[in-house]
């Protein structure tokens, strides 16, 4: 008989959970940053091995919102915790427990949801003590399923978490073709990976202010090659020259990084022109928060 189980993966920003799910999958389809808020949106990956699919929902970061997408992204974590089998809790090892990530528990021990919990970075320990002591903590804080420190940079102890989730399933035919990988758009993902490159190559102010449209995304005829064309929006004129940078070396810098990890995914060759404009203040502002598909 097959099983399925559908899975929501919460945390604090920048604890690892899109790399953990990247890691699943064998494939990058949510991108990964040391800002806080890289993801935005919910994002599905489905992972199929022999009679067991679990289907995984990426959320962001859960933090306390100061625009209306923040608001959007925090709503979007509580609205994953509802109708799924489990949840997949995920912390950074050496860290202490905070509101936020209690507030998290609060709302797994009102949706009396079954949940892993994964302590992340143990490549980054120092001290075992400091792993005993997060162990300790959380286990007090709610009853887990199962607690297990891994590194989802360095594939540690990732097969046991699998494990551990795959007893969560339940018999179930599934619910999608064994193929799938993602419920992401092409366009989506393209967006995604350029802003990632963008988010790895500014400073800390500017990077939350950028979204990226893509105009264009269009395979040839006569050869194993799409034309990609986005515009990448930024809140204020000043970021827009960071963007771009002296002689245009920041932008040039991010299209070709951006390019090679698109080739990479859609396994031909990419023609990618990339554009910048300014506006103003979109974070705050509805419409364009939903022409950006981040409601």
């Amino acid at each position: 008989m097959k099983k399925t189980a559908f899975i929501t993966i919460i945390g604090r920003p920048n604890v690892g959970k899109s790399s953990i799910l990247n890691h699943f999958l064998g494939q990058k389809i949510a991108i990964v940053s040391d800002k806080p808020q890289t993801t935005r949106t919910r994002i599905m990956g489905v992972l199929t091995e022999d009679d067991t699919q679990l289907v995984f929902t990426d959320t962001p970061g859960f933090h306390k919102p100061k625009t209306k997408l923040g608001e959007k992204m925090v709503k979007a974590v509580g609205d994953s915790i509802a109708d799924v089998d489990a949840c997949l809790f995920v912390v950074e090892v050496g860290d202490e427990i905070r509101e936020t990530e209690k507030e998290l528990i609060d709302k797994v021990k009102k949706a009396k949801i079954p949940t892993v919990l994964a302590i992340n970075k143990v490549d980054t320990l120092e001290n075992k003590e400091d792993l005993m002591k997060n162990i300790l903590e959380l286990s007090a804080a709610y009853d887990f399923e199962a607690i297990v420190p891994v590194s989802a940079k360095k594939g540690d102890n990732m097969d046991e978490l699998k494990a551990e989730l795959k007893k969560l399933s339940v018999e179930s035919e599934f619910f999608f073709d064994e193929d799938t990988l993602t419920d992401q758009p092409e366009r989506v993902i393209a967006a995604e990976i350029i802003r990632e490159k963008l988010l790895r190559s500014l400073d800390r102010e500017v990077p939350h202010g950028i979204a990226v449209g893509i105009e264009k995304l269009k395979e040839r005829d006569d050869k194993d090659l799409i034309d990609i064309e986005a515009t990448i929006y930024c809140e204020k004129e000043s970021h827009k020259g960071i963007v771009i940078g002296k002689q245009g070396a920041t932008l040039k810098r991010v299209s070709t990084r951006a390019r090679q990890d698109l080739e990479r995914f859609f396994d031909c060759q990419i023609n990618l022109k990339c554009w910048v404009k300014v506006k103003d203040g979109w974070r705050n502002r509805e419409g364009i928060i939903h022409n950006f598909g981040l409601d």
